[in-house]
């Protein structure tokens, strides 16, 4: 398993025990409901999104039988999806206390975590269509496509 598949599966971990320990305190003491855009992050991005590229990244090469096509796309997009998580949750906490730091840090949460998106687009994308079709005999072994030509 690539470490960055390892990497994500742990963070998303990470991200969902915070979220839950946040919902926890939001729920024994009401006051602190100003932070639930910080757990809307800290489940969805940090959570959810993570615990998806990991699982992605590690499942649809081998469903389309080609490794990933950039790996070290995949090793910015951890990078990147962390800080942006990171960025986010702690702008919109510095927002709720009005410090000046907090659009800031949105800016490169939001950043960040739109190029960890993208990396995961285009190195899935590109991983599956670098794959060559196939279809399966009777036997159920893979048979490649050949390309059709143009020609009837």
């Amino acid at each position: 398993m690539d470490w960055f598949v390892r990497a994500f599966l742990k963070a998303s971990l990470v991200w969902l025990s915070a979220a839950v320990a946040l919902a926890v305190a939001m729920a024994l003491v009401p006051a602190l409901t100003v932070y639930r855009t910080a757990h809307l992050h800290l489940a969805l991005l940090g959570f959810v999104t993570q615990m998806i590229y990991g699982v992605a990244l590690h499942v649809v090469p081998r469903f389309f039988g080609q490794p990933l096509v950039h790996r070290r796309a995949a090793e910015v997009q951890f990078w990147a999806a962390e800080l942006g998580v990171a960025a986010l949750v702690a702008g919109f906490i510095a927002r709720v206390h009005g410090a000046g730091a907090s659009p800031a840090l949105l800016a490169v949460g939001a950043a960040a975590s739109a190029t960890a998106a993208g990396c995961f687009v285009v190195n899935l994308w590109r991983t599956m269509d670098a794959s060559p079709m196939q279809r399966v005999n009777a036997t159920g072994r893979p048979v490649p496509v050949l390309p059709q030509s143009d020609a009837h």
